[in-house]
């Protein structure tokens, strides 16, 4: 199936009922559909061909999502633009990866009127929500759209043709752009088609509080494929995000472990707010705490359901539902949690060496994938491609291993790794420890300068509001369950850990004060 393919099943099964709400105002199936089937013949009409770039900044938006329908709707490629990152970051990433048409809404206008001079290949500029005076030559969605037939385009697809082009973030140097195609979208759909079960007469109800420009617009699609509705939350407000869950009786929610840690603070929050209405509380994007994902199935109820993707593999390399959180009616080991589940059907998964050996069950190396939810490959970026994928396996980055039940666990990234007086230490293995302890809200363990040891390794931790624990007591916890070798040499305690705009720790940001501080030295 075209990406596409999928909104096109819920618009046919569905055609008056809600595809999405906002603000409280209902959007159907047949409104967004004839909308995007405008935006699509008004990109054709400009002799765009296939895999031409189109990029749309916005939040969280009905209008600015179905403008990502029409690019798919005309067989283009989608660029995803964070409304959270800085202006250059975004400069760059259009830039880089050959965009030629961009809507926005209002409120960045006066930005990207800054940035214009600066992206010759942006061809046209188009405002999803009014005029744009201070964007030379900006038209208003309505008027760009104006006498165009809203209408299906009939057009030949190829399951290779590229339709995300998505930026890997930098945290290696500057961003890399993945493709996906139509084949990588459909299996991830299927993943989580098959993983979460809905019966023929229901209707899932998905909330999208993550921004729909990364994962949350992906995991939209399956809702929309069985004519759901997906109620799309305009602000990061805790409040507007757990009223919505009773108010739409929501049955499937993604947000990463950090906003979680955030919502299980509120006090009785299993009281205040009637969860009775989810099936699948999604979690990933980052490892979660063991502790924490404990506390959430007792307060949220047995519905927590883990997963592991990266962009270059979306959102369905492995999942972890909601029944294997369980065993015997109570909840599964540690060791069961602090897994990602097992991997999906249609993917293969492995770990290797160095050397691109397979390995034996529960030994660790390096996780790697094949299958069609890989990507095809970075934008001109061949050299790079080449060393990712190798004889059709994708190399992850991740360390980790298969236990004996199956299970794929990740011990870490690859880069993260410490190697202190020649033992390797996994920071997830430490962060688990320190984010037991009940006053830790989050933490990062990162190598740092050692003389002695080459690195020595540290805990930079977030503590919960009102609560304390000192350095030396999250040692020794460190210690009694880990040994010495693993446990930090050192603890500094912040106000607040760096993150990305999806809520990923930026780890690179706090090692290198370190680094940088050492190479002062020398």
């Amino acid at each position: 199936m075209a990406i596409i393919d999928f909104f096109d099943r819920g618009w046919r099964s569905n055609p008056t009922g809600a595809a999405y709400i906002q603000d409280d105002r209902p959007y159907s199936f047949t409104e967004v559909g004839e909308l995007s089937c405008r935006i699509a013949n008004a990109l054709l009409a400009k002799g765009f061909p296939k895999e031409t770039k189109g990029a749309v900044w916005a939040t969280n938006d009905v209008t600015a999502w179905t403008c990502t329908l029409g690019l798919w709707r005309a067989n283009m490629t989608w660029i995803p633009v964070g409304a959270r990152n800085s202006a250059d970051e975004n400069h760059y990433v259009l830039d880089a990866f050959d965009c030629e048409v961009l809507f926005f809404q209002q409120y960045f206008a006066t930005v990207i009127a800054e940035l214009q001079p600066r992206l010759p290949k942006v061809r046209h500029w188009i405002c999803v929500d009014g005029d744009a005076p201070e964007v030379a030559s900006a038209m208003s969605l309505t008027s760009w759209i104006a006498g165009q037939p809203a209408t299906r385009p009939h057009l030949a697809v190829d399951m290779d043709d590229v339709v995300m082009l998505s930026s890997t973030g930098g945290t290696t140097g500057s961003p890399k752009g993945v493709m996906n195609t139509h084949r990588s979208a459909q299996t991830f759909c299927a993943h989580f088609m098959i993983s979460c079960h809905y019966g023929a007469e229901d209707k899932p109800v998905n909330l999208a509080a993550a921004p729909m420009t990364h994962t949350a617009g992906l995991l939209s699609l399956p809702c929309t494929a069985l004519g759901g509705t997906v109620v799309v939350v305009t602000k990061p407000d805790p409040a507007v995000l757990l009223g919505a869950i009773p108010k739409y009786k929501v049955t499937e929610v993604f947000l990463p472990p950090t906003v979680i840690y955030r919502l299980l603070d509120v006090p009785d929050l299993g009281k205040k707010v009637d969860f009775s209405s989810v099936k699948y509380f999604l979690y990933g994007a980052a490892p979660m705490s063991v502790e924490k994902l404990k506390q959430a199935i007792d307060v949220i109820g047995p519905v927590m359901m883990g997963g592991y993707g990266q962009t270059e593999a979306p959102a369905s390399i492995s999942f972890l539902p909601p029944g294997e959180h369980l065993s015997g009616g109570k909840k599964a080991s540690d060791e069961r949690l602090s897994s990602v589940g097992r991997p999906n059907p249609l993917v293969h998964v492995e770990i290797m060496n160095d050397a691109n050996q397979i390995l034996a069950q529960c030994e660790t190396g390096e996780i790697c994938v094949r299958g069609d939810l890989v990507m095809k490959g970075y934008y001109k970026a061949p050299e790079k491609t080449a060393e990712t994928i190798i004889d059709g396996w994708l190399h992850t980055g991740d360390i980790g291993h298969i236990d004996a039940e199956g299970y794929l666990h990740i011990t870490d990234r690859k880069k993260d790794m410490i190697i202190s007086g020649g033992f390797n230490v996994y920071p997830s293995e430490v962060e688990q420890v320190i984010w037991g302890h009940p006053a830790v809200q989050d933490c990062a363990v990162i190598g740092v300068p050692d003389e002695k040891w080459g690195e020595a390794v540290k805990a930079v931790v977030e503590l919960n509001q009102g609560q304390s624990v000192t350095a030396e007591e999250l040692i020794a916890l460190c210690k009694d369950k880990l040994g010495s070798v693993k446990a930090p040499k050192t603890v500094e305690f912040i106000a607040a850990l760096p993150r990305s705009p999806v809520g990923k720790v930026l780890k690179k940001d706090i090692r290198q004060q370190y680094w940088n501080q050492a190479n002062r030295k020398i």
